[in-house]
């Protein structure tokens, strides 16, 4: 018996053809530019806000309405690739998605950018569960966590080096360069594209057995939610008429989808998959993720303009750091995962990642960008070991028939986990803020000889520097001090809020070792 089992012949292992990974690089230059357009805006706002002549409480939406478009169209994805062919949507949105972008440069008011950025993300959006969709159907199981590892440099990487790219082109060639560098990439993936994907036939019938009433409930359902998180912490939450009826509009129309996707028998969103345990554990991990990876890049920005006063180009060369290790450890993943259990680095990968944020919970007036450069390399340490890790655990007991369901499921809901943490996080700030200025402000007062003393040497460097009425000097010196009490408060506010993202990636840590052990490449190590 020992004898046949010695000279039996090794099954060789099923490999993809060039064109395949042609085809395959190609889609991960659509995902990681349709990563990198949310967050280039982010150390870009100021910029563009002048030159569109808005406020600055109305320029996030230059990047949530594109975020919004995103989140829309990833769960439609499956469906309409379906009915137009694989080759010709993912085409049709490749050619859609810079011509967009190069319209968002030459709007001039904030109705027509909002218009044009969604419009933006409502191509781009379609490029990142199509790019997952190749991995899983395109490459054999024991390529896949190759593809998975590029897919994770996309959606991890992008991010962090989003804001460098953008604050360099701002300060250099002026914010409008930073919607025209689209064009390049997406010229060379559409002939890429071309030349590879097979021709498909239309189902135009297929239109007919649309879930339009799921489209459309989902559609109002996460436009709303999107809008209150966005508007809710500006207008005092439900304290505001606005943000009142607009929450109800979102929660009668996504528990309507959600009712809507549980009893009809074409699905839109095929939520029965969350039925298996390592799908619906990896979908949660995913968001709590998501919700960091989106927040870091969201909070940290904020931090280095508000408090030191960083330029775009500043805020970029600092976030850079998050990103460029990434590039060097990223494709080592692939090889870890051949010899340890998915779950154990995905785990230890969180769990740096939360260290990362944990290490910026005590900040201080004297915390700049230098100070942030060791906990930015830790970040980039855990980031390289989460996604692949993630990906191989949640799409382990997937059937290629899901795969493209699966995955517009899985990024849709990181989007979505991203959107909802960056305007929580936002929520946290301002009330964290909002109570260290009032300890704060109970302890500075003029009861104490310190604050006399701070402020009659405040009064006398006015004087001293051309203020010669004496009430003058000692109302600006008041002044001085509440706003250095204001800055004192920002900082901790924003200390908090990096411990709020390490508490969460806690729980993800935790969350991911309640999956089973994934069968395949991804747990050839563990045995």
């Amino acid at each position: 018996m020992s004898a046949v089992t010695f000279n039996a012949p090794a099954v060789p292992q099923p490999r993809a053809s060039t064109k395949e990974w042609i085809a395959v690089l190609a889609g991960m230059i659509g995902a990681f530019m349709a990563i990198l357009n949310i967050q280039i805006t982010n150390a870009s706002l100021l910029d563009i806000e002048g030159g569109i002549g808005t406020g600055v409480d109305n320029g996030a939406w230059i990047s949530t309405s594109y975020l919004i478009g995103e989140i829309v169209v990833i769960p439609l994805t499956a469906y309409f690739s379906s009915v137009f062919s694989f080759r010709r949507y993912m085409l049709v949105n490749t050619i859609l998605f810079p011509l967009f972008s190069i319209a968002c440069a030459f709007t001039h008011d904030l109705g027509s950018m909002i218009v044009m950025r969604g419009l933006q993300g409502f191509a781009g959006g379609v490029l990142i569960p199509m790019a997952f969709t190749m991995v899983l159907t395109k490459l054999p199981k024991a390529q896949q966590p190759v593809g998975l590892a590029l897919f994770a440099l996309s959606v991890t990487f992008a991010p962090a080096v989003g804001p460098t790219i953008g604050g360099y082109l701002t300060e250099n060639y002026g914010w409008q360069t930073i919607f025209f560098i689209n064009a390049v990439p997406s010229a060379v993936m559409a002939v890429a594209l071309a030349a590879t994907l097979d021709k498909a036939p239309m189902q135009l019938h297929l239109l007919k057995e649309g879930d339009w009433a799921g489209i459309f409930t989902m559609a109002i359902g996460l436009s709303a939610l999107q809008t209150v998180l966005e508007e809710g912490n500006k207008d005092d939450w439900f304290s505001s008429p606005f943000i009142l009826k607009l929450s109800a509009v979102a929660v009668v129309f996504l528990v309507t989808f959600i009712w809507i996707e549980l009893t009809v028998d074409k699905p839109l969103v095929k939520l029965s998959l969350l039925k298996q345990r390592n799908f619906a554990i990896g979908v949660v991990v995913n968001v709590l993720v998501g919700v960091a990876l989106f927040g870091t890049v969201y909070i940290l920005p904020q931090y280095l303009g508000q408090v030191q006063r960083y330029n775009a180009e500043q805020i970029g060369n600092v976030l850079a750091w998050t990103g460029l290790p990434q590039l060097l450890l990223i494709p080592l993943v692939p090889m870890l995962m051949k010899r340890f259990d998915a779950r154990y680095i995905g785990f230890l990968g969180i769990s740096i990642f939360a260290v990362s944020c944990f290490m910026n919970v005590m900040l201080s007036p004297d915390n700049a960008g230098d100070q942030f450069w060791i906990p930015n390399i830790v970040r980039a340490i855990g980031q390289a070991l989460v996604l692949t890790p993630i990906t191989a655990i949640t799409t382990a007991g997937i059937a290629a028939a899901d795969a493209a369901a699966a995955s517009g499921l899985t990024n849709m809901l990181r989007n979505l986990g991203g959107a909802v943490g960056t305007a929580t996080l936002g929520t946290v700030l301002t009330k964290r803020e909002q109570f260290h200025s009032n300890i704060i402000g109970q302890s500075v007062t003029l009861a104490r000889d310190e604050v006399h003393q701070r402020l009659d040497q405040l009064t006398g460097y006015f004087i001293a520097h051309g203020v010669s009425d004496h009430a003058l000097a000692a109302q600006q010196a008041v002044v001085v001090l509440g706003r250095l009490v204001k800055r004192q408060a920002l900082i901790l506010g924003f200390g908090d809020t990096f411990a709020v993202i390490g508490v969460l990636l806690a729980i993800a840590a935790i969350a991911l070792l309640f999956a089973e052990k994934p069968k395949g490449p991804a747990a050839a190590g563990a045995h």
